[in-house]
């Protein structure tokens, strides 16, 4: 006889067997652990290019910020370079030149940063509507003009500005309408800043527009929302942050403003060879040969563009931060 088991105790054959694993083949892929000095191969490329072409001239143009070139013997004693410290940045905030070509940014940021913007989401908000029509056409006609180089669009429109020369000022002044659009050279400028990058602009916010959510769209639709209410309430709050990036992208773009005042000084009276900051430090390296004075405006205006896109990343990120907190 086979003595009962215990109770609580069950019998081998009781049990349930356990499923056994089956075993990977050797030929198997096996995930490798990521080696520690891939990410930094793969990174070394950027940071040689960022040291390069970044960082090397920044500190170049500091050094030589700090010195000066003093010539002795009425000329004929050769050029010392002197350390000069914060002087050759007292002279350029000094120089009445210097602060007026500020006062010109200034002008032309207040009338071309809204202008764009603005331009440039209400086209793409009609791009995205239901009711239109040839769509890829218009892009591509619309983003054609940023193809053209900077120096080729201003020349074309220094054409269609001179008297006596532009059809269209002749056309103004056979219908009796006196246009003196060299004369104010602010609108001028922002107008060819205009023709150039609207179109940029708007492929960025039409990319936004096609990225939200169909549904959202809908559901908007079926509580009644029009047109108008759709694109006001819905689609502009959702691309807020291709809002904040244009935003910030013009900033930068319009401190760095050279190219066209530069080619409508020689038509422009109100256009001088420092009507901008970068034209002043052009001017002083390649005419006055002050290469200090010509740096020490650099790294002025460099500060006061990473001054500016700093605030203007804080607001739209303090924008965007309450944005989400009201959604939520």
């Amino acid at each position: 006889m086979v003595a009962p088991a215990p109770q609580g105790v069950t019998s081998p054959a009781a049990r349930p067997a356990r499923p056994r694993r089956a075993r990977r083949p050797q030929w198997a892929w096996r995930p490798r652990r990521a080696r520690p000095g891939a990410p930094a191969l793969l990174l070394l490329p950027f940071f040689v290019l960022f040291t390069v072409c970044t960082l090397i001239p920044i500190g170049n143009a500091v050094y030589l910020s700090l010195y000066r070139e003093e010539r002795s013997g009425l000329g004929f004693g050769g050029v010392e370079r002197v350390f000069a410290g914060l002087g050759n940045y007292a002279s350029a905030l000094e120089d009445s030149a210097f602060r007026d070509g500020f006062l010109n940014l200034a002008l032309y940021c207040l009338l071309y940063i809204p202008l764009m913007t603005g331009f440039s989401l209400l086209l793409a908000l009609l791009l995205d509507s239901a009711l239109a029509r040839a769509k890829r056409f218009f892009q591509l006609a619309l983003f054609l003009p940023h193809a053209v180089p900077g120096i080729i669009a201003a020349l074309i429109w220094m054409y269609l500005y001179t008297p006596g020369v532009s059809p269209v000022i002749g056309a103004l002044d056979a219908a009796g309408l006196q246009a003196d659009v060299l004369g104010a050279p602010v609108p001028a400028v922002v107008n060819i800043a205009l023709w150039e990058w609207t179109g940029y602009n708007l492929i960025i916010f039409f990319a936004a527009l096609q990225a939200i959510p169909r549904e959202v769209l809908e559901a908007s639709v079926v509580d009644g929302a029009g047109p108008l209410r759709t694109a006001l309430s819905i689609k502009v709050p959702l691309i807020r942050p291709s809002l904040a990036m244009v935003g910030l992208f013009t900033v930068i773009g319009s401190l760095q403003l050279f190219t066209e005042p530069m080619i409508l000084h020689g038509a422009a009276p109100g256009v001088v060879t420092t009507w901008t900051p970068n034209m002043y430090a052009y001017t002083a390296a390649f005419e006055r040969n002050d290469y200090g004075l010509a740096a020490a405006a650099s790294v002025l205006l460099a500060l006061a563009a990473a001054a500016l896109s700093f605030l203007v990343t804080r607001f739209s990120g303090g924008r965007s931060t309450e944005a989400k907190g009201t959604e939520a």
